[in-house]
């Protein structure tokens, strides 16, 4: 049976971390099959980074032959992309190439004009840029990756082993996955998205527009906060507040507070060894089953996990 070839794109500045769990999770001694080909535009040298360069046997032409492309990610990922690189990738896709990208790749196949009317992800950093210039792309920075069946992405380059391993599950079942999992000593499946490693769920403000309100309600975050109480610190009506803080953050005014409250729960699990419920009644969400729901819809994942993950006392 001929083996399934998986062509690596390797475009200028690739993370070494990429490029290696590609080359991990797909090698012959798991016995699958598959044979990667790194390439770039041209076979030679393409310049990496972290103190690694790379030195590819393959150019364009291994995309022709290719049932797997995957792009990961590269240097300056927003700025102008090879036109050479564009219309191969547009011509794998049309042949019906599966069409993967990690971390920042996904701006090469967005570019490509393949994620057109997609679900997609990316890096959590560089979310709000890809959904800036490609408006046709529904951008997830919520995940670890996305499966639109012909084509993948994933989020950050460690995510790039999640999809991997899920392309694995794919081809061979779950026995498969979870034994190079094992192999590599890493999670067959981790539980939750990026959204739990994004530093803070509330955004950055567009504005300068009631500040001096949002840090006076972070520090009143135990208390039953409203519109009202916010509204009147501000000095304007609730009419003008809701509005002005929407254009200013993005969010309501009770969107927002509860961010700032899981925020505030995310470090609490972190750093003491509080229990959940504990920490509901102090980040103001009343009950532990409140504050388990709003984790699991903002973050992807319920309280235990995210502190099994990210330190702290099992409560």
């Amino acid at each position: 049976m001929r083996a399934h070839t998986v062509a690596m794109l390797i475009l200028p500045g690739p993370s070494p971390l990429g490029v290696g769990v590609v080359t991990q999770v797909f090698a012959p001694r798991h016995g699958l099959d598959y044979r990667v080909v790194p390439c770039s535009v041209q076979a030679g040298p393409v310049p990496g980074r972290d103190g690694l360069d790379y030195h590819v046997g393959a150019g364009l032409e291994a995309l022709e032959t290719a049932d797997t492309v995957i792009v990961p990610g590269f240097r300056n990922p927003a700025g102008p992309i090879d036109p050479r690189v564009l219309d191969a990738l547009r011509t794998a896709a049309f042949r019906g190439t599966r069409m993967v990208s990690t971390c920042v790749g996904a701006f090469a196949l967005a570019a490509a004009g393949l994620l057109d009317g997609r679900r997609a992800t990316t890096h959590w950093q560089m979310a709000p840029t890809l959904a800036r210039e490609y408006p046709k792309v529904t951008v997830d920075d919520g995940v670890l990756f996305v499966d639109e069946g012909q084509v993948l992405t994933s989020a950050g380059v460690a995510a790039a082993l999640d999809l991997c391993l899920h392309l694995i599950r794919r081809d061979h079942g779950v026995q498969a996955s979870n034994r190079i999992a094992r192999v590599m000593v890493a999670a067959p499946y981790r539980s939750g998205g990026q959204a739990q490693y994004v530093p803070r769920s509330i955004p950055e403000p567009l504005g300068d527009v009631f500040a001096a309100t949002r840090e006076w309600a972070l520090r009143h975050l135990e208390e039953p906060l409203t519109v009202t109480a916010m509204a009147r610190h501000a000095g304007v009506s609730e009419r003008t507040f809701g509005r002005r803080f929407v254009e200013d953050t993005g969010y309501t005014p009770m969107q927002w507070v509860l961010r700032a409250r899981v925020d505030l729960a995310r470090e609490m699990l972190e750093r003491t060894g509080l229990g959940v419920d504990q920490i509901a009644a102090r980040v103001g969400v009343g009950t532990g089953a409140n504050l388990r729901m709003h984790f699991q819809r903002i973050l992807g994942t319920p309280p235990s996990e995210y502190r099994k993950t990210f330190g702290g006392k099992v409560a």
